[in-house]
C-alpha cells in the first residue's frame, strides 16, 4: 500500500444480523478507497448509507467481515496507531459536571499528556475554539455549537496525524460552522489528515479535496468537488452587448439566457472553438466563457435518485 495515503480501504464487507439473525444488513459492500495523507475528505451520504460504519470499522469500534484497511500506512488491528488518531463521534456527550477545561484535560491524560504540558495544550485548544471565557463553565451550560467547538477540541487533544469527524457542523449556527471549517483548513495546513462525515453538502464543497458518495453500504462515486460537479461541455458565454438573433444564424447549441448570458453546449472543446472562431469571423466581442457546474448537492441528489431507481428494477 501507498505510505502516501492516509487511509486505504480495499473491499471492505460489514455485515449486520436483526431478528435473531434471520436478516441481514448490508451495512457496507466491497467498499474501497483512499485518502492521501494531508487532505481533506468528505463522506457524504444520506442517513442509514453506512457511514459511520466505516469511521468505526477503521478506529476498530467493530470489526469488518471481509476486506482489509490501513491508516498511517498500519493494518487498523493495530493498537499502536491509534495514539496517532483524533475522533469526534457524532452526538457525542461529556459528564455534564465537568467544566470545558476538566473535560479536555480528562481526555488528555487518557492520551497519556500530564502536567504542564496538558495545562499548556488545553488552553491552546480553547483558544483555537474560541472557547476560553467558558473554560470554568460546567458543559451543562453549553451550546450544541460549543458542543461541537469542545468536541473538535477533544478530537484535537493529542495533536493527531490523522482525525475523524462525524458530522462536525452539525447543529452550529452559520459563524460557528465558518468557524470549525477555517479551523480544519489551518489543521490541513499543518499536513494532517481530516475525514469527516457530514451532510451539510454546502460545508462540504468549501473545504474539501476529495469526496465519496455512499448510498445503502456502497461507494458510487469518489473524486475532487470539482470533477463530482462539472457540467461536461456546457459553457456560459457573454459578450460586450445583446447580439442581433441573425448573428447567432448557423451557430448550433448557442442560446440566449436571462440577463446578457448565452447558454451553450457542445460535444467537445474542438466544437467550443469552432463557435469563439464563428464568432469572432462575425466580430463579436467576448467577455466570458464560463464552464458550468452542478452544486454539489445537485448531483448528491441526482447520484442517489439515479441508484434507488437502478435498485428497484
Amino acid at each position: 500500500m501507498n505510505s502516501t495515503n492516509a487511509v486505504e480501504v480495499v473491499n471492505l464487507n460489514k455485515i449486520y444480523s436483526t431478528s435473531f439473525g434471520k436478516k441481514k444488513v448490508f451495512a457496507l459492500t466491497d467498499l474501497s478507497l483512499t485518502v492521501p495523507a494531508g487532505s481533506i475528505f468528505g463522506l457524504l451520504g444520506p442517513n442509514g448509507a453506512g457511514k459511520t460504519t466505516l469511521i468505526k470499522l477503521l478506529l476498530s469500534i467493530t470489526f469488518p467481515d471481509s476486506g482489509s484497511a490501513k491508516i498511517l500506512n498500519e493494518d487498523i488491528s493495530n493498537i499502536k496507531i491509534k495514539k496517532k488518531v483524533g475522533y469526534l463521534p457524532e452526538n457525542h456527550k461529556y459528564p455534564p459536571y465537568l467544566t470545558g477545561g476538566e473535560t479536555l484535560k480528562f481526555f488528555g491524560k487518557l492520551s497519556g499528556l500530564d502536567g504542564s504540558s496538558l495545562d499548556k495544550k488545553v488552553d491552546e485548544l480553547l483558544e483555537l475554539m474560541n472557547l476560553t471565557r467558558w473554560k470554568k463553565s460546567k458543559i451543562k451550560t453549553y451550546s450544541k455549537g460549543m458542543m461541537q467547538r469542545l468536541g473538535l477540541a477533544q478530537a484535537m487533544i493529542n495533536d493527531p496525524d490523522l482525525i475523524f469527524l462525524d458530522e462536525p457542523t452539525d447543529g452550529v449556527d452559520p459563524i460557528g460552522r465558518k468557524e470549525i471549517r477555517d479551523v480544519l483548513v489551518q489543521l490541513k495546513n499543518t499536513d494532517k489528515t481530516i475525514f469527516l462525515n457530514s451532510h451539510i453538502l454546502s460545508e462540504v464543497e468549501l473545504i474539501t479535496d476529495n469526496v465519496g458518495i455512499l448510498n445503502k453500504g456502497k461507494l458510487l462515486r469518489e473524486g475532487t468537488v470539482k470533477e463530482l460537479t462539472e457540467k461536461k461541455e456546457e459553457y456560459r458565454l457573454s459578450f460586450d452587448e445583446i447580439l442581433n438573433p441573425e448573428i447567432l444564424t448557423g451557430i448550433n447549441g448557442l442560446k440566449k439566457d436571462k440577463d446578457e448570458y448565452y447558454n451553450l453546449k457542445v460535444n467537445d472543446l474542438h466544437e467550443l472553438n469552432t463557435v469563439i472562431d464563428s464568432l469572432r469571423n462575425r466580430s463579436v466581442l467576448i467577455k466570458e466563457i464560463i464552464p458550468q457546474k452542478n452544486t454539489l448537492e445537485e448531483m448528491f441528489i441526482s447520484l442517489i435518485q439515479e441508484a434507488n431507481k437502478e435498485e428497484k428494477k
